[in-house]
């Protein structure tokens, strides 16, 4: 109820459910404020692009692993799993980004975290629960390894992977990290990295847009209710996905986690 509060109210030391007065002056000052929006609209970007990669990514590997006919499988996936545990350090990491010329590139928000090991393992165990005898149905109809994954595996997959799919969706919103490191141009911040840095510095945001702002008659603003409303604004997105793929959700997951 911060985001809605009129100056008096967020400045005074009175508990209320609700404010006395609804006041949207926080959210109209972000949503004139190009920094606020810009950041929204790259982390859609990201958000929607990095996920769609990752689900195909993940689904194919995964799928490929759930074969004991892979050659190697075994070496892979081991090698796969000693990544959860072992990493070749915050510096190598950076040095071969950049010379991927991945820096001050949305892509480095894409493309690095494209699969999440151990989504990689849940989607494998589900695989491990699908009937053989419907792939051997299809391969003798004629299907190939690609049908039969896009065909027959996905549809009667779609628990885990609508799970997963919130899952990285998730991930791709949060991401801050990698920008921090990665992004020096402030015109390519993601949402989340908009908002750290305006909880610690909202005050010259608010400044730097006074003038823009007192022509709406907006001027006289709360710094805690705009930190407030950028924090909602950060969530509902995510929070508008979840009713989508709730019904998969909890199916998803204890199935996914039980080995195969």
């Amino acid at each position: 109820m911060l985001s809605f509060s009129t100056v008096s109210d967020s400045g005074t030391s009175r508990v209320f459910l609700f404010p006395e007065t609804f006041d949207f002056s926080a959210y109209r000052f972000l949503f004139l404020e190009g920094k606020v929006m810009r950041g929204l609209g790259i982390s859609v970007l990201v958000t929607i692009g990095g996920t769609i990669l990752s689900i195909v990514v993940s689904t194919a590997g995964a799928y490929a692993l759930s074969k004991k006919t892979l050659p190697g499988r075994n070496i892979i996936f081991n090698a796969i799993i000693f990544t959860m545990f072992f990493s070749g350090g915050l510096i190598p990491y950076f040095l071969t980004l950049q010379k991927l010329h991945l820096q001050n590139n949305l892509l480095v928000m894409i493309i690095p975290p494209a699969v999440n090991t151990f989504y990689l393992i849940l989607m494998k165990n589900f695989f491990n629960t699908v009937s053989p005898s419907l792939e051997e149905s299809a391969k003798i109809d004629g299907a190939n390894d690609l049908t039969i994954l896009w065909r027959i595996v996905v549809p009667v997959s779609m628990p885990i992977i609508a799970t997963m799919t919130l899952f990285y969706a998730v991930d791709r919103w949060n991401e801050w990290w990698l920008p921090t490191l990665f992004i020096n141009d402030t015109k390519l911040y993601p949402l989340q990295l908009v908002l750290r840095n305006a909880i610690t510095n909202i005050s010259q945001i608010i400044n730097s847009t006074a003038g823009a702002q007192l022509a709406q008659g907006t001027q006289n603003i709360y710094g805690d209710s705009v930190k407030s409303a950028m924090i909602i604004i950060s969530a509902v997105p995510i929070i508008l996905i979840y009713p989508f793929v709730q019904k998969y959700f909890a199916k998803g997951i204890m199935i996914g986690s039980v080995k195969g």
